[in-house]
């Protein structure tokens, strides 16, 4: 803890299943923009989310001797104050759990973010003291969107007013007041300054502006015995601060303790939940500055629910799905809130997850449920109704990708495709079929055999036509193909034919293109992008927006990847495959004690030491990974 080169890289991350989040590194020092005690979306502001209370640095006073033990980084390499080094202990088992020493007083601080509440409570208990101790807090307000910097200005509003244990404050209008209380009377000092170049190391990294000023309003003391222990309390609203524990010790009695690898992701995969207006459940794609988008969200669906028990979970968020999915079909009208719904795969990836509900549940009841949402996608594509993929006369569908990047591979540069997948794509057309099959299964088991005939017959022309499309001659399958071209790359897409639960190809071919992507692709963080031996092969993740771009897929490592690998090896390799996975897993068990606590990276670098990329915390990835154990474990009873 006190080796900032060790500490400063790893991350925490705390969210309300509402959108609302606490991130920051294990030490409390800032090191994004992203970062922050009380992150809050603001519809009435733009939808984005917003730091309101960047930092919150505590000091221990005795015989008026002061020992701040917060930690800022500014120009030159400089960190002030270096609170880090009266660290002893830390652990985030229940709720992150910080023990200091200063002398003879040992003071914890511990955080817990209220569900569903913008509220973050943080309890401060004086363990050992051996005399008279004040302590003193210090807010740092930021009041700002988390993708921009605040600088000093005179716009601000130092107002304050005083309520129950502490203050409210609101910096500028359309935000809504800060209250800062405590669980017993606090004396507020109004001292108002800027705190002036603080740097986020992050920002620097990716090549952002990095320098912004915190407004500070004063601070708070107050004396604490040994013994005793004082809960703070930072929101959007007024708080009973008599009832502070009561709601402390309600919060930590649901949390689910992080003591295995699954537990980790298990936390991690519900923090993904945002829950609006009480009736809609949707999945974030990760943190710290991703949104609602259709593509994560149907992907990581079964992982993120069904893999761990939670049915009502996925039936929730699939409900508050489906509208606009039928709304984009009937009227072609994109939603505001599940974005990239117009994407020509969405429906496809939809139908997977409602086949994993089949398998979790049963076949009948995912008729009954989904039945006519699933027909209704078959017949709009079958129709060729989307704007961007049509159903040609072979079976296959076709997407054009030139000018828009269409598929999961979506980095652009200057508004163009890095990678232009475009005509007949692997994975889109592997999804087709399985749509088909599966569909005409649930046709079948239903009572309705003339329209299940009508989808096997379609799909035994797609199945054709897809080996003879995509199959090459060194027993991999081509990315996509557009007319003559026939993009020879070796990248993971290709999965999708084998792991999906109706393949096109047999058993031979499945285990040739399987030994192409374990030979070339697999790392122990994931599956490449693109081979070494493709041209364009980039497998770092660093440097500028424009260079990440560049490399985002042409060479780093994806773990959600690994859901379909399992998928695939498991169907050809049965019960003698599960050692292999299980040794692959370990990978990411690794992760839960780096870079973002207890979750999984964005992404990877596609070389060693597959340093972790990107967001700190990634929805696809975390749920395919459940689904993975979930998958090994049915082969382990």
């Amino acid at each position: 803890m006190i080796n900032l080169e060790q500490s400063l890289p790893k991350e925490l991350l705390r969210t309300n299943k509402s959108g609302a989040y606490h991130c920051t590194t294990i030490v409390n020092c800032n090191t994004r923009k992203q970062h922050g005690l009380l992150v809050i979306p603001i519809p009435e502001l733009d939808g984005e989310n917003h730091v309101l209370l960047s930092s919150f640095d505590e000091t221990v006073i005795q015989h008026g001797a002061e020992f701040n033990m917060g930690i800022h980084k500014y120009q030159g390499d400089c960190y002030s104050p270096n609170g880090h080094k009266y660290i002893r202990e830390f652990d985030c088992e229940s709720v992150p759990r910080t023990v200091y020493r200063v002398g003879g007083v040992i003071l914890t601080k511990e955080k817990v973010f209220i569900s569903h509440e913008n509220r973050i409570l943080i309890k401060y208990t004086l363990v050992e003291a051996h005399s008279p101790t004040t302590l003193r807090f210090k807010p740092f307000l930021a009041f700002r969107n988390v993708n921009s910097l605040t600088y000093e200005n005179n716009v601000i509003d130092r107002s304050y007013q005083k309520e129950e244990n502490g203050i409210s404050v609101c910096l500028y209008a359309g935000y809504p007041r800060l209250y800062m209380q405590f669980n017993k009377p606090a004396e507020f000092i109004y001292q108002p300054h800027w705190n002036k170049g603080v740097e986020y190391l992050k920002e620097l990294e990716r090549g952002y502006d990095y320098k912004e000023d915190l407004y500070v309003p004063g601070y708070f003391e107050l004396p604490i015995k040994k013994g005793e222990s004082i809960i703070f309390s930072a929101g959007v609203s007024e708080v009973k601060t008599t009832t502070l524990s009561r709601l402390y010790n309600k919060e930590i009695s649901i949390r689910t303790f992080r003591t295995s690898f699954q537990n980790c992701l298990k936390n991690s995969a519900q923090q993904f939940y945002v829950r609006k207006n009480k009736k809609e459940l949707y999945l974030l794609a990760g943190y710290p500055w991703f949104k609602i988008r259709a593509r994560d969200l149907f992907v990581s669906l079964p992982g993120a629910t069904l893999s761990i028990g939670d049915v009502k979970a996925f039936e929730d968020i699939m409900q508050t799905a489906l509208p606009p999915l039928k709304r984009f079909m009937d009227e072609g009208k994109s939603d505001t809130t599940i974005q990239e719904i117009e994407m020509p795969d969405i429906l496809l990836w939809c139908i997977w997850a409602l086949q994993q509900y089949a398998k979790e549940v049963s076949t009948e009841e995912c008729y009954k449920k989904y039945g006519p949402i699933i027909i209704k996608i078959i017949g709009y594509l079958r129709k060729s109704k989307h704007p961007n993929l049509f159903l040609h006369d072979n079976g296959l569908l076709y997407s054009n990708g030139k000018e828009q990047a269409i598929s999961w591979m979506n980095s652009s540069v200057n508004g163009r495709p890095v990678v232009p997948r475009s005509g007949y794509l692997v994975e889109f057309n592997a999804l087709w079929y399985n749509a088909l099959c599966f569909s005409a299964e649930v046709l079948k088991a239903t009572g309705e055999p003339e329209k299940a005939e009508v989808l096997a017959v379609l799909s035994q022309k797609t199945a054709s036509s897809f080996v003879e499309m995509f199959l090459n001659g060194y027993g991999y399958l081509f990315d996509y193909v557009d007319g003559n071209f026939a993009d020879w790359s070796v990248r993971p897409n290709m999965l999708f034919a084998l792991s999906l639960d109706y393949s096109p190809l047999d058993k031979k071919q499945r285990k040739a293109v399987l030994e192409v992507i374990t030979r070339e692709l697999l790392t122990p963080k994931g599956i490449r992008s693109l081979s070494p031996k493709s041209l364009g092969y980039n497998p770092n993740y660093v440097g500028t927006q424009t260079e990440r771009n560049y490399a985002y897929h042409q060479g780093t490592a994806w773990p959600w990847l690994m859901g379909a690998y399992a998928d695939a090896y498991l169907k050809i390799f049965g019960l003698s495959g599960v050692s292999f996975l299980e040794r692959m897993l370990i990978g990411y068990e690794d992760e839960m004690s780096n870079h973002c606590i207890g979750s999984i990276s964005e992404l990877f670098d596609g070389n060693p030491p597959f340093t972790g990329r990107g967001a700190i915390s990634f929805a696809m990835n975390v749920s395919e990974i459940l689904r993975v154990l979930k998958l090994l474990k049915k082969y382990n009873l």
